[in-house]
């Protein structure tokens, strides 16, 4: 009997790619990591995995934009997770054309490398909630520290499946055109995929920045004593969802794929961890005991005042749901960001001094 192929996790150095290969490693599976190493922090990711399970992790370095390159690991996989991207909304708005390149057409290359095999492997593919647009029509109460839907019905499920996509930003136009391409690829192909439009994950091995990853951002600024800025007024609301009950939900699509072939999810924490910018700072607050200097900036394009996902159609498809609470989930992170830092922190002082010539 031959041995399971191994998963290939395109762009997996990083954050959510770095938590589901451990979580496959760690049962025994193979996996493959292709990555180019562009985004910060993703070389230590790397090199977490590569001491934790050896022989069992391969790494490729690659990038989408080269379809050639993606050839012999998509040969080589029984399943693939597409997480390579350009991930910033800002980002985008500076060259849309690379933006498009990465997303958009990294994405084309992927599926048509899978297409070409006679067995092609299941695609899971990663794409956002900024495909439906501002949600501009969706009417919202300022209450002190968030927004809320006026809607009844909102408020209690979010936004779901069934709203129409509108794409806004460039990023947008191009995760969007992706999303839509890996749904085609199912109808018009026959490819196994299906698409998460996600709403905030956060977990340990994130590096947030300002641009993406606002949960680690926050919890990093204040670590360094470093000075936090608020685009709009801070009351801009999203559910937020743990990397761990993430990796359950690929791990589950991955087994159930045959059945939700060719459709999207909404996938985030839902409406029980839905919170906002300026609550998020209250939480780190009362943990750290103290907040840096918080600065206010002008809304950003594309910002949607309020996303809270409604994830009841996957819970309908696999039972899936998520188990770890915001105030848990921002102190496991608290906790393992401060860890690391003080890590960086020593392995920097072992440092030779530089020599003046």
């Amino acid at each position: 009997m031959k041995a399971p192929k191994p998963t290939l996790i395109v762009g997996g150095a990083g954050f959510i790619g770095t938590n589901l290969a451990d979580s496959l490693l760690s049962d025994g599976g193979k996996v493959i990591i292709f990555d180019n190493l562009s985004r910060p922090g993703v070389e230590r990711n790397l090199d977490w995995l590569r001491a934790k399970h050896g022989a069992n992790l391969d790494f490729v370095i690659g990038d989408v934009r080269d379809r050639a390159s993606l050839r012999p690991v998509v040969r080589n996989a029984g399943q693939v997770f597409h997480f390579a991207a350009q991930v910033a909304v800002t980002t985008s708005l500076v060259d849309p054309i690379e933006d498009f390149e990465r997303n958009a057409l990294g994405t084309l290359n992927l599926l048509e490398e899978i297409r070409r095999l006679d067995q092609p492997p299941p695609l899971a593919f990663t794409s956002t909630n900024k495909v439906y647009g501002a949600l501009d029509d969706i009417a919202l109460v300022e209450r002190e520290t968030r927004y809320e839907p006026a809607a009844a019905s909102v408020l209690r499920s979010g936004v779901s499946e069934s709203r129409n996509l509108d794409f806004h930003s460039p990023y947008g136009c191009s995760k969007g055109t992706a999303d839509q391409y890996v749904l085609d690829y199912a109808r018009s192909f026959g490819l196994k995929t299906f698409v998460f439009r996600m709403s905030c994950i956060y977990g340990p091995h994130q590096f947030g920045t300002e641009d993406q990853g606002w949960v680690a951002h926050f919890l990093l600024q204040v670590l360094r004593d470093f000075p936090i800025t608020l685009y709009g007024d801070g009351r801009q609301v999203r559910d937020v969802l743990f990397v761990e009950d993430l990796v359950g939900a690929f791990r589950l699509a991955m087994s159930n794929v045959d059945r939700i072939t060719g459709r999207a999810f909404n996938m985030g924490g839902g409406p029980k961890n839905a919170i906002s910018l300026l609550e998020l700072l209250r939480h780190i607050d009362k943990m750290h005991g103290s907040l840096p200097r918080i600065q206010f900036d002008e809304w950003r394009v594309g910002d949607q005042r309020y996303y809270v996902s409604d994830t009841s159609a996957f819970q309908r498809a696999t039972g899936w749901s998520p188990k770890v609470s915001v105030t848990k989930g921002i102190r496991e992170l608290y906790q393992w960001l401060r860890s690391s830092e003080t890590q960086e922190a020593k392995a920097k002082a072992k440092l030779p001094a530089a020599v003046a010539l």
